[in-house]
């Protein structure tokens, strides 16, 4: 009998790098993830879109093998949990195959909704949808974790972002656009490749707005995240988004990984 689960993407809201540092971050899982089939057979034959199963194999198997970095986190539980493992498994391993990292996007996949994530505890918050603007171009984050990890003056940086993400409920816009400036200054000064001119543009079309932008996660591409005080704003920033032909992702919040069949 096959086996189905299904667990959700997620986004990074606020808190990006300094969770490294034990910080609290915001995370988001929404419902762009994996979803994983087990179907009884003879010999493990395992197939993915992309022939990438290092982030599926472990779960697997018996591990003895140690896979290089890069992948998916919601990989990682789905698979987890598929082949009947706990979904807490999928925190080691995906640490184990990715050589580090805050663990907040593989919390997101297992318990799903908006958490404050910090040092592994999570907290459950009032999810707040954010508009989702992809980039153009995806990215490499760990080239740029090490220089964030290289910088010896991070201890202003993470206390800042440690009081944003204790505001971000209070006035999400307010805190996004500060923590936008933030992670600007210490791109600078780490020498981390954050802002792209697709991602700037964004930033300063929801501005624009009367809103609030910036990248969703570590930079360099992938996606940015924008909030709008009311939905004709909102709106507005999607035409100019649609008229610049910067692809709008709808997306909404997910709930954590599960078993769907079987």
């Amino acid at each position: 009998m096959t086996r189905t689960v299904l667990a959700p993407g997620k986004l990074m809201i606020a808190g990006e790098y300094a969770v490294l540092d034990g910080a609290p971050a915001i995370v988001l899982a929404i419902d762009r993830g994996v979803r994983c089939d087990i179907v009884p057979a003879d010999t493990l034959t395992i197939q993915t879109p992309d022939g990438d199963d290092r982030f599926v194999r472990p779960a697997l198997s018996d591990l003895d093998e140690k896979p290089g970095f890069g992948g998916s986190a919601a990989a990682c539980v789905a698979a987890c949990l598929a082949a009947g493992r706990p979904a807490a498994d999928a925190v080691r391993l995906h640490q184990q195959i990715q050589g580090g990292g805050s663990g907040a996007d593989v919390a997101a996949a297992i318990h799903g909704g908006m958490l404050r994530f910090e040092g592994h505890d999570t907290t459950a918050l009032d999810p707040v949808t954010p508009v989702v603007v992809w980039s153009g171009q995806s990215t490499r984050t760990q080239p740029m974790i090490d220089r964030y990890l290289a910088w010896p003056d991070r201890e202003v940086f993470v206390a800042a972002s440690r009081r944003l993400v204790q505001e971000f409920t209070r006035d999400p816009i307010a805190a996004l656009r500060e923590n936008a400036h933030l992670l600007m200054d210490m791109a600078t000064r780490a020498g981390v490749p954050y802002m792209t001119p697709r991602l700037a543009a964004i930033a300063k079309a929801a501005h624009h707005h009367g809103g609030a932008a910036k990248p969703s996660g570590a930079g360099g591409g992938d996606c940015a995240i924008a909030f709008f005080p009311d939905k004709d704003a909102e709106s507005a920033f999607v035409h100019t988004c649609t008229d610049n032909g910067w692809p709008v992702i709808p997306v909404q919040p997910a709930v954590g990984a599960g078993l769907t069949s079987g």
